[in-house]
């Protein structure tokens, strides 16, 4: 590959250190677009014959389809898929496969094919966000109307419908979907024809080639092109915030199918057993969304301090670019259609759901609302009479809603009966139907909503 350069080749280890083909292998697909829109490209400009531009396409196509059959074979000799390419493409047709790289580096052509998986996987992940935002949706439709204990600092706080919770990850799922969008849209330029780092004297043009490849444009800055990864830090910063999401809620399954809530009931499909123990149902695929964002987490770590010093333009340093981003992808898409599936199959338990929704007082700030909205009294006085009466209940071993009148009237005399309307769990939910509130009513408008904006995609 190095030409007379060099007298001697490189020792094994320096083979095996600088070769890159275990992993970007992966590319093949998207270095075998580029190097066909650049082959076009310089067959309509005249740079090559066009008899030599047609023997190369028709042998490109050759090794798509060998590559489409698994017939990639490894050589560390021969580096990375550009060279495993360049040299089947020699093969294959002989000296004109070298007029290929007349107006193009590795540098370029890596940095064009990395852009076009990352651009291919951000459509992937997208796909499968959706499919999970849409379940979602579909099981926060079924359970507008039921009843859940809402948590702050693990403790119960205040009665919320499951509906509204499960929206709640909708909602993150619809952000996550925007910032994958973001980061497409900003990589969408194409570096292809920026050469080693300066550009070409070839008469290319890369608006042909940056148009070939489904990009909006051609980079503009030739140092810029070679040696920018933002769009692989992007990626894995919206891979990041997307898989904190699915551990969020990975946790809450976890949780909820302890014993102690039971508030779901695992799917076989998406739990394991014990070893030893017949009993147990295990939440391992939860376990796993879960451990997988550590995972991502250190990915994108990794790829920040690879590129956090490194000056311009290109160095060796970036081929270690992409095994970090291929396993985020690989954590993430899996995490995603593990999340998607225990969200379509996992069984609620509406009644353990209710039990304890009702524990904890948690109609407590009801009781404060009623004293401010019907009795007149300010909120943090009405906050501190309502401090007392929990005190009552929990002196007399009862909830709220069980305390006689007499003893709330003695707490003080603005009390009256009408305080029983506000004090079940139902009436609490029923009664925040603030614009994003846990209502049902609320809750149903807010799916009515989202199913439109899917309409609208």
């Amino acid at each position: 590959m190095w030409g007379g350069r060099f007298a001697e080749g490189p020792s094994a280890v320096m083979r095996e250190i600088n070769a890159s083909i275990p992993f970007d292998k992966r590319l093949w697909k998207q270095d075998l677009r580029g190097s066909v829109a650049h082959c076009q490209m310089l067959k309509a400009k005249g740079i090559i014959d066009a008899a030599d531009a047609d023997i190369i396409l028709d042998g490109l196509a050759k090794i798509e389809a060998e590559y489409e059959a698994g017939g990639l074979v490894e050589n560390l000799a021969l580096e990375d898929i550009h060279m495993h390419v360049e040299s089947r493409l020699a093969e294959l047709i002989g000296p004109a496969a070298g007029r290929l790289h007349t107006a193009r580096s590795r540098n370029d052509q890596v940095a064009t094919d990395f852009r076009l998986w990352v651009r291919d996987s951000i459509d992937a992940i997208t796909g499968g966000l959706e499919a999970y935002a849409q379940a979602l949706l579909r099981r926060a439709e079924e359970h507008a109307d039921t009843v859940i204990p809402g948590f702050t600092h693990l403790q119960v706080a205040q009665p919320v419908t499951l509906g509204h919770h499960l929206m709640a990850y909708h909602e993150m799922a619809r952000r996550d979907l925007g910032r994958f969008a973001d980061a497409r849209a900003r990589l969408n330029e194409c570096p292809l024809g920026a050469a080693a780092l300066a550009g070409t004297g070839f008469p290319t043009d890369r608006f042909m080639t940056a148009k070939a490849l489904g990009f909006d444009r051609p980079t503009a800055n030739s140092l810029d092109s070679v040696s920018d990864r933002d769009f692989a830090i992007e990626f894995l910063t919206s891979a990041v915030q997307a898989s904190l999401h699915l551990s969020r809620l990975a946790e809450e399954i976890i949780i909820w199918a302890s014993q102690p809530y039971g508030f779901v009931k695992l799917p076989d499909s998406y739990s394991t057993g014990s070893s030893i123990m017949p009993q147990k149902r295990n939440p391992d695929a939860a376990e796993l969304v879960r451990g997988h964002a550590g995972r991502i987490l250190g990915c994108m770590t990794s790829l920040m301090v690879t590129m956090k010093g490194l000056p311009l333009a290109y160095s060796k340093d970036m081929q270690d670019d992409k095994p970090p981003v291929f396993e985020a992808y690989d954590l993430l898409a899996l995490s995603i259609a593990a999340m998607t599936g225990m969200i379509d199959e996992i069984a609620f338990v509406p009644e353990r759901m209710r039990a304890a929704a009702a524990g904890g007082f948690s109609t407590a700030t009801d009781l404060a609302d009623w004293l401010a909205r019907e009795a007149g009294v300010p909120f943090r006085e009405a906050h501190h009479i309502t401090g007392r009466a929990v005190k009552a209940a929990e002196d007399a071993g009862v909830m709220l809603p069980d305390l006689p009148l007499e003893t709330l009237a003695a707490i003080d005399a603005r009390i009256d009966r009408r305080v029983y309307d506000v004090l079940s769990v139902e009436a609490s939910v029923a009664s925040r139907k603030s614009h994003g509130g846990t209502a049902p009513d609320q809750v149903r408008a807010r799916i009515a909503e989202a199913k439109q904006q899917w309409e609208k995609r």
